[in-house]
């Protein structure tokens, strides 16, 4: 075992399975209010969010499904979750868990419903 492995970031990309392209890019692109880059290759479709680092795109095609029971993917929504939460119910999503502070290290979270049906969390410092 490496012993800076403690040092290593596990996150380089996820992919958010969609059904309704159109609907979750105007979903995502609202809430975060940036726009994405569309790669159409016919039977799958792929949004790009804007990234520095780990890369994160919504994906339609054959087996992607979306699920409230899969995997929790943590989106950056600093510098405060509430004005991104404030825009999830106008945006088609729903919130399952308010913001809740994780602990004063670690900042905030919440949880909430995607317009397809995924459960996303978001993270924030404050």
């Amino acid at each position: 075992m490496s012993e800076t492995s403690g040092d290593r970031s596990w996150t380089t990309w996820f992919e958010i399975p969609v059904i309704n392209f159109h609907r979750a890019r105007v979903f995502y692109e609202n809430l975060f209010q940036m726009a994405m880059e569309i790669n159409d290759f016919g039977t799958f479709k792929m949004g790009v969010f804007p990234h520095k680092e780990v890369g994160c795109a919504i994906c339609q095609g054959s087996g992607y499904r979306p699920s409230e029971d899969g995997v929790v993917v943590y989106l950056n929504a600093n510098p405060d979750l509430s004005d991104v939460l404030e825009r999830v119910v106008e945006s088609g999503g729903k919130i399952v868990k308010e913001k809740t502070m994780i602990s004063s290290e670690h900042g905030h979270m919440a949880l909430i419903i995607d317009t397809e049906g995924n459960r996303v969390a978001l993270h924030s410092d404050k």
